[in-house]
């Protein structure tokens, strides 16, 4: 009985089993191929994508890994593989594996030709993090699953160590992070000793008892909340970002503000709904225990983390500190779906995922490619980009236009489905607020345009002409927001099919 659980269990992590397997032949190749390391990142390619293979075989089967036979209360397992843990690890996965291109043909990156080994094992690290992170239903597999990928990414954000931000970076990033850990953890050992379990499908059944000490457990979930507000960048956990995004290479700056805040969310939502939903409604809407009332906080911290990312990115003149304030506030909006507590919000954080997922890794894409040339990210050089390198600048525009939400961009779209979400669930206050919010980013990022359009070209203004591939790449990006802000059914239905969260 139990050699056929392990079999089952190691049938349902295949994709985290060739990630392991992808990571030992990245470093052990690394080890062979020292004198000439131009291997490595094609075989962390092909790992990604043989990884992304066997997730999309396997993208709509359920089950519970690792179940304990001894449970006396149901066979609940430490990792859950469902539709709605393949959804976002199939974002980790394409995202991955666009960072692997930017980092091919960035200028920080082959700088450090000869830690290229190192840096690639530290992504895979990410991704078996980030992966066990979207699936786990444990809080110890969780609290190991953040501290893999956490470690991995502290190191990387201070990678090339070319300048000082880059150490400061690596350093602040771990501060916060090792003090967001140990608040999480705390949590998590009050809990245990409120419920005698770490497992969350019986947390849920327990905390529905009449005896359960109501003001220690939302103590508890406050702290394990601190360490999952750091890791998708909400208020007041956010303090970490712009120094890190901006301080990191910008291929790292690029992966966490997508990868790891998608990783965080699918973990946010997943504990709120395994532990705290005791059914779904017919139309679809989470009728929560009376443990923990998270609806007020949920709107509090949405608000706070939108105005706070816009309002500070008002004053920003260097164009990586001004989107890591821009991702912050976006955070925000993609709280405002976890906000209404149904499946109509789920619905619309998976589209406005996919959306994200394109136009702010276009965007940083499009940044990377002129701080090659220019070897600066302030808004200030860009003066005049858009006569001199017309193709970058009708990209960074298209990018930034989407961000701010306006049609006929795939972001408008992803706006429109959390607002939709918002008024069916009349909650009009709110969705005026965010919208209030958009209109506060639209001078953010139109500032950037001015000065790539209204301001001359002086002497010193490059001509970019990028490379042939690069060219191919931030076109399919543009065209793909362009065609999902037409027609986005496809990204709509994939969505709608992946709101299985196992146990409910």
């Amino acid at each position: 009985m139990e050699q056929t659980n392990l079999f089952n269990s190691l049938n349902l992590i295949t994709p985290e089993i060739v990630l392991t397997i992808s990571l030992v032949i990245l470093i052990i190749s690394d080890l062979i191929f020292h004198k000439n390391k131009t291997i490595i990142p094609y075989l962390a390619g092909a790992g990604i994508l043989i990884t992304g293979l066997f997730l999309v075989i396997q993208f709509y089967e359920n089950g519970f890994a690792f179940i304990h036979s001894n449970n006396p209360l149901r066979n609940y397992g430490m990792v859950a593989i469902d539709s709605f843990g393949s959804f976002f690890k199939l974002i980790v996965i394409i995202s991955s594996l666009l960072i692997v291109f930017f980092s091919v043909v960035s200028e920080e990156i082959k700088s450090v030709t000869n830690r290229l080994g190192e840096y690639y094992a530290l992504i895979f690290g990410m991704i078996l993090g980030m992966f066990f992170m979207i699936s786990s239903v444990d809080l110890i597999l969780i609290y190991l699953s953040m501290e893999l990928l956490s470690l991995s990414s502290y190191i990387l954000a201070g990678f090339l160590k070319l300048r000082e931000r880059n150490s400061e970076a690596s350093l602040k990033y771990l501060i916060y992070g090792a003090v967001s850990s140990g608040l999480m953890l705390f949590g998590i050992s009050l809990i245990y000793g409120l419920t005698g379990s770490t497992n969350l499908y019986i947390i849920n059944t327990l905390i529905q008892a009449p005896n359960i000490n109501l003001f220690t457990f939302s103590f508890a979930i406050i702290l394990i909340f601190a360490g999952i507000g750091y890791k998708i960048s909400s208020a007041p956990f956010h303090f970490w970002t712009p120094d890190v995004y901006e301080g990191a290479p910008i291929t790292i700056t690029a992966y966490l503000s997508v990868a790891s805040k998608a990783a965080g969310f699918a973990l946010l939502i997943r504990f709120i709904k395994t532990t705290f939903v005791s059914f779904v409604n017919t139309n679809g809407t989470w009728n929560l225990v009376n443990a923990f009332d998270w609806q007020p906080i949920l709107v509090v911290i949405s608000i706070l983390t939108m105005t706070l990312g816009n309002f500070s990115a008002l004053w920003q003149n260097n164009l990586k500190r001004m989107l890591a304030y821009s991702s912050i506030a976006h955070a925000g909006y993609i709280l405002l779906g976890l906000v209404v507590l149904s499946n109509q919000g789920l619905t619309a954080i998976l589209i406005y995922f996919v959306f994200y997922l394109i136009m702010n890794l276009g965007a940083f894409y499009t940044v990377m490619l002129i701080a090659n040339k220019t070897g600066s990210e302030e808004i200030d050089d860009y003066n005049g980009l858009g006569y001199t390198s017309p193709l970058l600048a009708v990209s960074l525009s298209i990018f930034l236009i989407s961000l701010t939400g306006i049609p006929p961009t795939a972001g408008f779209i992803g706006k429109l489905y959390l607002f939709i979400a918002l008024v069916d669930a009349k909650m009009i206050v709110v969705a005026v607020i965010a919208l209030l919010n958009t209109v506060v980013s639209l001078y953010y990022y139109v500032r950037v345009l001015r000065h790539m359009y209204l301001i001359k070209a002086t002497e010193s203004t490059p001509t970019i002409i990028p490379s042939t591939g690069n060219k191919i790449l931030i076109s399919l990006l543009v065209f793909a927001i362009i065609f999902f802000g037409i027609y986005f059914t496809p990204v709509v239905n994939l969505a709608k099919s992946c709101l299985l969260i196992l146990g409910m």
